[in-house]
C-alpha cells in the first residue's frame, strides 16, 4: 500500500482545515488498482474537486476495506469505502480491530459480488475442488479477505490447512493465474471487475466463475443478515458462457463521526447531484441512488450531514 495523502490536520484534533472553503482537502481511501473502488473513487475525487468549492480531493490506493476503516480511525483519510462486514467489525472493535472506530455512514454505494475465479485446465469446477489448490483470498487489510474466509468456512474449507493460501491484491492474483503460479482467486467487487475482464481477454485463458451462493445461509446464521445471494449474468466477462451464483454484500462510504456536518452535507450533495459523472468511471455507481439509501444496508449510524441532505430530498435512511 502506497503512502496515503493526509490532510494538514487531523479531523478530531481541530476543525481548522474545514474553516475556510479553500482549505478543504479530502483523501478518499479506495482499494487496489485492479478493482472497482479505485476508478470509482477517482471519479468521486474529480467531482468533489470540480464542484465543491475550494476542495481538493484525491483517491488513494489501499489494501481495501479493513485498511480503509483503520485509516479512518487514525484520521489519515477523510472518506473511506468499506464492505459492510468489515465496517461493522471496525465500529465494534472486533475481528481485525482492537479498538472501536468512531465512524458514520454517508452513502450506500453498490453491492459487491464475490468473484471466485479460475480458468480452464486447473481442475476447479466447484468449491470443494479448491482443496489442495493455490488460492488467493485477497490482500491483507481487505474486506475481500474477511468475506472470503467466511465463505470457505461455510463450505468446511480451512484456509490455513486445506488450500495453499496466498494473500494477493486482485491485480497480482490475476497475473499469477496467467503465469500459472495460482489456480484461483477470490475478490469481492462490482461487476465488471477490471482484473477479471483483463484475465478473460487474455489469449489462451477461459475464465471460470465458481458458484458459491450456497454459502449465504450459513454466513447469515453466524454473522447476521448482511450477506445476500445474487447472480453474475452470463457474458459479464469475455467467454463467460453461464451465469454465476454468488454471494454479495453492500459497499458503503464512511467518514469519521467528528467530520463537520456542513462538510459531509456538501460531500453528499455534490456526489448525488453529479452521480452521472461517477457512473462514467464505473457502471456500478449507478446503484448509488436515493432509493438505495433506504434499504438498511449499513448497520452503522448515519452522519447528521448526510441525514440533512436526504431529508431535503424526502428520504429517511435506515
Amino acid at each position: 500500500m502506497r503512502p496515503i495523502a493526509i490532510v494538514a490536520a487531523a479531523l478530531c484534533l481541530a476543525a481548522a482545515p474545514f474553516t475556510h472553503a479553500q482549505d478543504i482537502k479530502l483523501s478518499i481511501s479506495t482499494g487496489g488498482t485492479g478493482g472497482v473502488w479505485y476508478p470509482m473513487g477517482g471519479a468521486m475525487a474529480n467531482v468533489l474537486s470540480k464542484y465543491m468549492k475550494g476542495t481538493a480531493a484525491t483517491a488513494e490506493v489501499t489494501g481495501g476495506s479493513v485498511d480503509n476503516v483503520r485509516l479512518l480511525g487514525a484520521h489519515k483519510t477523510e472518506v473511506a469505502f468499506s464492505m459492510v462486514d468489515s465496517a461493522w467489525e471496525g465500529a465494534n472493535g472486533i475481528g481485525k480491530f482492537k479498538e472501536k472506530v468512531p465512524m458514520r455512514t454517508i452513502a450506500v454505494v453498490h453491492p459487491l459480488v464475490m468473484h471466485i475465479v479460475s480458468v480452464d485446465g486447473r481442475g476447479i469446477e466447484k468449491m470443494s475442488d479448491l482443496k489442495g489448490k493455490r488460492v488467493s483470498t485477497g490482500s491483507p487489510g481487505s474486506g475481500t479477505e474477511v468475506m472470503a474466509l467466511r465463505i470457505l468456512e461455510a463450505y468446511g474449507i480451512r484456509a490455513d490447512k486445506d488450500i495453499q493460501r496466498e494473500r494477493l491484491s486482485v491485480a497480482e492474483a490475476a497475473n499469477a493465474v496467467k503465469d500459472r503460479k495460482l489456480d484461483a482467486f477470490m475478490h469481492a467487487a462490482g461487476v465488471p471487475l477490471p482484473a477479471v475482464t483483463d484475465l478473460a481477454a487474455t489469449p489462451g485463458m477461459k475464465v471460470k466463475l465458481i458458484d458459491h451462493a450456497d454459502s449465504v445461509e450459513a454466513m447469515k446464521k453466524k454473522y447476521g443478515p448482511i450477506y445476500a445471494a445474487t447472480r453474475i449474468a452470463a457474458k459479464s466477462y469475455p467467454g463467460q458462457d453461464h451465469e454465476n451464483r454468488a454471494a454479495s454484500v453492500w459497499g458503503v462510504l464512511y467518514v469519521h463521526e467528528k467530520m463537520p456536518e456542513q462538510v459531509v452535507y456538501d460531500i453528499v450533495r455534490t456526489l448525488f447531484e453529479h452521480q452521472k459523472d461517477v457512473v462514467l468511471a464505473h457502471r456500478e455507481a449507478a446503484n448509488m441512488t436515493l432509493a438505495n439509501q433506504q434499504i438498511g444496508a449499513s448497520p452503522i449510524a448515519w452522519h447528521p450531514g448526510a441525514l440533512r441532505y436526504f431529508k431535503e430530498k424526502g428520504i429517511t435512511p435506515k
